[in-house]
């Protein structure tokens, strides 16, 4: 196994899952696919796996015609460093080369096919090209050790090359979609594992996509750095942060009307969760949004959650902190930003900030940490932790609830092993949360709920003594700050 190269920062499973599959020795060639949304470290990641390897790395332009062809024919000449030129004919001429690198030894060779979108404008016909070429008694599955990685950014185009009935179907051994980095690797990437609530309102803010460390003028080099931080990295129209929120969706090739899916966006970035009441929003009809809400989750700005009690209830959730923050501030206050800066629109709008943005954050975080960091003896090992809305008729409306983890295992009763409540606002959580936990749990069917139920209180701030003492008296109440949501189980 090769050793992750010092300049990649996190990404170690990624990492370990390339580097797997580009060496290992298994006679025949083989197929990957990479891809992600952009400014995530595919390309800096396969850059070094190549160089650790010794491979091949080709990386197209956006053209029609032979340009493409062309530069693939002088990056292979380069690489097998001969001195007679090279022009391949056609693209089935250049796939038959790179299949027969893997030839010219026992190790096997890496070839990545970086922006591989831009190669389908003017060839459509390239995967069935591969596809041939890898057929089971061609050339290549006999006779070569070529590692070829398929790379791109489309990602609606990279998922269909292995989708129904498309000619790469069955084809690829390895398909890693890079995604941004999680909250405790972006607090480590950032720098500020040891400071976690400054780590959670970098990481509302600008997410976990690498490349907003440089696009925003990062790192925040102290508490009192922060909001200056803002002010000249994402509120700053200088800023390469500032339009990220559209560019992110433009960049996309599937959307095609632009204002239908920013309206979409900015609808459920200020609170309207399910499809009937982002319609109304948009005054459109519900069964319009169909198409707009599956592409903006194929495209990852988005995100179909299952209600944690009631199947086929969804909410959309945003996936992208920048997308919440561009519709929330940016977008609405964008003149006054250009002419006299963000501070007053910073500093005015701190309600917003706080309910809007911190909240959701981090109800998200305490999902994540509920099912990927919480000790196995205190949950056991949850499979779903999604939020619910229960009804109550003591109160005669429904109540939201943060965090329902449950275990559901074949052949057996799904089980709801925890309830929580997450709160990132600055106060301590106090005592009435937990009262509010219990009676919710008092509201759902006994039938669903495991021997011991656990109650989880989140509190950014921390929680109040009162609290303490009480969930010190009750084995089932659990207290997680936000220290322990960033380095503990």
């Amino acid at each position: 196994m090769l050793d992750k190269p010092v300049e990649l920062v996190e990404r170690d499973v990624e990492w370990e899952n390339l580097v797997r599959f580009a060496t290992k020795l298994d006679a025949g060639a083989a197929l990957g696919l990479v891809y992600g949304r952009r400014r995530q470290g595919k390309t800096f990641m396969l850059e070094l796996l190549a160089e650790a390897t010794g491979g091949l790395m080709f990386t197209a332009s956006e053209q029609y015609g032979p340009g493409n062809l062309e530069a693939l024919s002088q990056a292979y000449r380069d690489f097998v460093q001969t001195g007679e030129p090279v022009r391949f004919a056609d693209w089935e001429e250049a796939i038959d080369a790179l299949m027969r690198l893997g030839e010219r030894g026992d190790k096997p060779v890496l070839v990545v096919l970086d922006e591989f979108p831009h190669l389908l404008l003017d060839q459509p016909a390239l995967p069935s090209l591969i596809q041939i070429a890898m057929s089971p008694r061609s050339r290549a599955m006999r006779q070569s050790r070529t590692r070829l990685i398929l790379c791109g950014s489309a990602l609606t185009t990279m998922r269909k090359l292995l989708g129904g009935s498309a000619p790469l179907r069955g084809r690829a051994t390895l398909e890693l979609a890079v995604a941004p980095l999680g909250y405790r690797e972006a607090a480590q990437f950032w720098g500020l594992a040891g400071n976690p609530d400054l780590a959670f309102r970098v990481n509302a803010l600008a997410g976990g996509t690498p490349a907003y460390l440089a696009m925003s003028d990062g790192p925040v080099k102290s508490e009192r750095d922060f909001v200056p931080w803002v002010l000249r990295g994402l509120l700053n129209p200088a800023s390469a942060m500032f339009r990220e929120g559209n560019i992110l969706l433009q960049e996309q090739p599937e959307v095609t009307d632009a204002a239908l899916y920013f309206s979409v966006l900015q609808a459920i970035a200020t609170g309207a969760a399910r499809r009937s009441e982002i319609a109304v929003r948009l005054g459109r009809p519900d069964s319009a949004l169909a198409h707009p809400l599956t592409v903006l989750e194929e495209i990852r700005l988005a995100e179909k959650v299952e209600d944690g009690l009631v199947e086929r209830r969804p909410i959309y959730r945003l996936t992208e902190p920048v997308i919440r923050l561009h519709h929330l501030l940016m977008r609405r206050h964008e003149p006054q930003l250009v002419a006299l800066g963000g501070r007053d629109v910073w500093l005015s709008h701190q309600d917003t900030v706080e309910a809007k943005i911190y909240g959701p954050h981090f109800e998200d975080i305490a999902r994540e940490w509920t099912l990927k960091y919480a000790p196995p003896d205190l949950l056991g090992w949850p499979n779903q932790v999604r939020p619910a809305v229960i009804a109550c008729m003591e109160h005669g409306h429904s109540h939201e609830i943060d965090v329902v983890a449950t275990i559901d295992v074949a052949y057996e009763p799904k089980r709801i092993v925890a309830l929580g409540e997450a709160k990132g606002t600055s106060s301590p959580v106090g005592v009435a949360e937990l009262i509010r936990l219990d009676h919710l749990r008092g509201l759902i069917p006994q039938d669903k709920l495991a021997s011991e139920v656990k109650l989880l209180l989140f509190g950014r701030a921390g929680f109040s003594v009162e609290l303490r003492k009480q969930a010190a008296a009750r084995s089932e109440v659990e207290l997680v700050d936000i220290s322990r949501l960033y380095a503990g189980a």
